[in-house]
């Protein structure tokens, strides 16, 4: 007899609204999207490094502006918060923290320092 290969039905949830990832989970997809907007906004930060050096006038123009602030402000959160997860996922690599509830707890750690760290460094810088 031929063996009929019986496909498995799996079922499969592309609504992404209806999805519940764990917290390892977020902290994984935003340490991708903080890289990939750091990556896709450093024309814009070599720009404001730029207009920031020509004059004391252009400093005082791009620092004044609220889009710049608010600017600055996603970047350093995207810098801070792919910083502290990569540094998670280094550990992660060397297999430290891989059981189930040591990554729930790292991934809170990583929320835990990113989040009151850029608030201090938005401080201090703007």
């Amino acid at each position: 007899m031929a063996e009929m290969s019986i496909k498995k039905k799996r079922p499969k949830n592309l609504d992404l609204t209806t999805i519940r990832l764990p917290l390892p989970g977020k902290v994984s997809i935003l340490h991708r999207v903080s890289g990939a907007g750091l990556f896709l906004c450093l024309p814009v930060i070599i720009w404001l490094f730029g207009a920031s050096f020509e004059s004391p006038e252009a400093f005082s123009a791009v620092t004044g502006m609220l889009l710049v602030k608010v600017i600055i402000a996603g970047l350093i959160w995207a810098f801070v918060h792919h910083f502290c997860a990569g540094i998670r996922f280094l550990l992660l690599d060397l297999h430290v923290g891989i059981e189930k509830e040591a990554a729930r707890k790292s991934a809170a750690v990583v929320f835990a320092v990113s989040i009151p760290l850029t608030l201090i460094l938005w401080g201090v810088l703007l």
